[in-house]
């Protein structure tokens, strides 16, 4: 074989290790059309964007975390608690729509850095902070709503209308992945996420401020999870007590599947994007085909299995 060749063969093989999300994503569409002609349907392809949307706003956040070689288990609880706070402080405590906005957000950004500080300062593996975590937001949520739906104000609603063709679900999606790009790709705090991903110990001994950097990386995946949390509230226009639930872990399959690797250090907004759209593709291809949705969780977690035995054979590859 020659040199060009050989090359040339490295080269596909290298962008199908890379792009296999992609690749699958683009077969499961070409076999689905086939399969249903009303999946190409403009109706159903927008349908597809607002399924996909609130998982990927929240896995486009999860996105920094797992660069770093963390875990957010908490976004889930923590989307139900932001949307929950914003409809509860206007439909209880009476206060304007504006502010209940902006008290979805920032529930949480400070969810977001209990869990930074007590990773960074506190020592705690990642894994437990979270999952604590996740109990106390889905127990304040409980508590606050008292177990029943919140009405919300059109302040939020808005984000569950049509900007004309489009959802504005969809266009929230869009805006989140262009920041989750930006922050990766066009900041100094990107490409310490990287760092630190890469090798902790490096990253520390090189001077980077990594316990700031993962409080801000968590307080990130947060605010990301309340932005889900309030794009969930819009579209039922009420706060529903058990949102959220099991989203942390299509998050994570999405970011994985998107390529990103579960020891840090890779990983991207489009990946993540991918990985998204390619959770939804398959729920509604198979809601389409009219098959059980027993046997969608089961088709899920295959996916979820063949994502991360892809990256353990990817990093192989790597390394040789």
């Amino acid at each position: 074989m020659s040199t060009r060749t050989r090359t040339r063969t490295v080269s596909v093989k290298e962008w199908m290790l890379n792009n296999g999300a992609l690749v699958g994503l683009i077969v499961l569409i070409i076999v689905l059309a086939i399969a249903s002609p009303s999946f190409l349907s403009f109706t159903n392809i927008i349908n597809v964007g607002v399924q996909a949307a609130t998982v990927a706003i929240i896995a486009f956040g999860m996105t920094f975390v797992i660069v770093t070689g963390g875990i957010d288990l908490s976004v889930g609880a923590v989307a139900a608690l932001g949307g929950m706070v914003a409809a509860y402080s206007w439909s209880e405590m009476g206060l304007p729509g504006w502010l209940t906005l902006i008290a979805g957000f920032l529930t949480g950004l400070l969810a977001g850095v209990i869990a930074g500080l007590s990773i960074a300062y506190g020592k705690l593996p990642a894994f437990i902070a979270t999952l604590a975590l996740m109990s106390i937001a889905r127990g304040l949520t409980l508590v606050i709503s008292e177990g029943s739906p919140a009405a919300s104000p059109e302040s939020v609603n808005w984000m569950g209308t049509d900007l004309g063709p489009l959802p504005m679900p969809i266009i929230m999606m869009l805006v989140a992945g262009l920041i989750c790009w930006f922050v990766l790709s066009r900041t100094v705090l990107g490409r310490s996420m990287y760092a630190i991903g890469g090798n902790l110990d490096a990253a520390r001994l090189s001077g980077l401020p990594v316990r700031r950097i993962l409080i801000s990386v968590y307080a990130l995946s947060g605010l990301f999870a309340a932005w889900a949390g309030l794009v969930m509230t819009a579209r039922l226009s009420s706060a529903q007590p058990n949102a959220g639930t099991g989203y942390e872990l299509d998050a994570i399959a999405a970011v994985v599947i998107g390529g990103a690797s579960l020891s840090g250090g890779r990983g991207g907004a489009w990946g993540t994007f991918v990985g998204a759209l390619l959770l939804a593709v398959i729920r509604n291809g198979l809601n389409l085909l009219n098959v059980s949705s027993f046997w969608q969780q089961i088709v899920i977690g295959l996916v979820i299995a063949a994502a991360v035995g892809f990256d353990v054979i990817r990093n192989k590859t790597i390394a040789q």
